[in-house]
């Protein structure tokens, strides 16, 4: 979703940094994770919101357990997710595919 814009990684940074983002991403995790780390998720989520905060893909992944996204390193890696989590963050950039999701009947097919 980002690799075409500038700062693309920057972006998926920031999102992360969000209290809300990391409060959704534990419930995600919560729901549909059972080796997850809620001890460290809930350490991340006081964090979350403070400027001195920061979170990676990675970091996240390697704290908690999380399987909603995944971080590669290389020639074809980056940042991918589930598709739920990929809506979430895609509606947080786009207000339009924040539109499409909530109301698909609005789309017009070409």
């Amino acid at each position: 979703m980002v690799r075409d814009l500038e700062g693309g990684s920057s972006i998926i940074e920031n999102w992360l940094r969000n209290k809300n983002t990391v409060e959704f991403l534990g419930i995600w995790e919560e729901l549909n994770n059972g080796n997850f780390n809620s001890l460290e998720f809930e350490g991340i989520k006081n964090q979350a919101g403070l400027n001195r905060f920061y979170l990676s893909a990675k970091k996240w992944i390697e704290a908690t357990n999380a399987i909603g996204l995944i971080s590669k390193a290389g020639r074809y890696g980056g940042t991918y997710a589930h598709k739920d989590i990929a809506f979430e963050f895609g509606s947080w950039i786009s207000p339009r595919l924040k539109l499409m999701l909530l109301k698909p009947e609005l789309c017009i097919r070409i």
